[in-house]
């Protein structure tokens, strides 16, 4: 059986960021979704569980992060073209989100990034199949 990842992220407003997700074309697996948290999947074994903050609360003792102030995590998702990069970027915004900094083109490799309602930063990749970088 493949691994499976499970990325979990604490998330102020839970209909919202369900909202804000399903905008950018992620789809959630309801046998993981409930009142308190949101499993959106990105890919066939890679879920993001979307959990209310309270309810993330009670699976660790230390702080949760303020990502208005402060960087918990940065996650990069791979995408299948440049367009495909400025899409999402573009949806994320379109849908409450902002850019998180502007796009760089490193020739073999094309990047953007967005933070989500909750100042998650997404970052968005383009590798060029045949590029290799110097």
């Amino acid at each position: 059986m493949a691994r499976q990842i499970y990325v979990n992220l604490p998330v102020r407003d839970l209909p919202r960021t369900r909202e804000f997700f399903s905008a950018l074309g992620f789809s959630f697996e309801p046998k993981f979704s409930n009142d308190n948290g949101a499993c959106m999947v990105i890919e066939d074994n890679i879920f993001a569980m979307l959990l209310a903050e309270p309810f993330f609360r009670t699976f660790t003792k230390k702080s949760v992060c303020d990502t208005t102030q402060s960087t918990e995590v940065l996650l990069c998702l791979s995408c299948d073209s440049r367009a495909h990069v400025k899409e999402l970027v573009a949806k994320a915004v379109a849908a409450g989100g902002r850019v998180a900094r502007e796009d760089k083109d490193h020739g073999f490799m094309y990047e953007h990034a967005f933070e989500d309602l909750d100042g998650h930063t997404w970052e968005l990749v383009y590798m060029e199949p045949d590029a290799h970088p110097h």
